[in-house]
């Protein structure tokens, strides 16, 4: 059974590329940080489980199409993305979710383990102003049993992300 004390090329469970990433932005200090979990924390209520926080501590890495261009976007894990907002951000004349093949294609993880940043190819990303309220989140580390925590600030500065207000509006 795996653990969070395990560790492997990439540190404790990151994904190889991943921890690539890390390094090459002087941010090996988060592969010790890194927590990889016996179950899987591939949806955000299963992470805010395994790491005992919020759900809103949880940043979700959505890709979306925005007139068939890959974005992605960073979502505190209690909210929703409204497409609509997402749409109206980026001037966009359609945005839909991606299938699961473009966002491997596109980001070189899986959905249920995709990180902020680290990713296969450059892409615009838009990151939900929810995610500033807290002093921590923790986010996907490539895998779908791997998070790490970070500041949403340096979350957003890692991830070249702009900051937007794309999450589902409550009633």
């Amino acid at each position: 059974m795996t653990t969070a004390t395990d560790t492997d090329a990439g540190g404790p469970g990151a994904h190889p590329r991943f921890a690539e990433a890390l390094r090459g932005l002087g941010l090996d200090d988060l592969l010790a940080r890194t927590r990889r979990f016996p179950e899987a924390t591939r949806t955000a209520a299963e992470a805010a489980a395994a790491v005992g926080c919020e759900l809103s501590q949880i940043c979700k890495s959505l890709v979306f199409a925005a007139d068939q261009e890959p974005v992605l976007v960073l979502m505190d894990g209690a909210s929703r993305v409204d497409v609509e907002r997402v749409r109206e951000q980026l001037g966009a004349g359609k945005v839909t979710r991606a299938r699961a093949d473009v966002v491997r294609e596109t980001t070189g993880y899986a959905i249920g383990g995709v990180p902020p940043f680290g990713h296969r190819t450059r892409t615009r990303v838009l990151a939900d102003r929810s995610l500033l309220a807290h002093d921590v989140v923790w986010a996907a580390a490539g895998t779908p049993y791997t998070v790490f925590p970070i500041a949403p600030t340096d979350l957003v500065a890692h991830a070249g992300a702009t900051l937007a207000d794309v999450r589902e509006r409550t009633a």
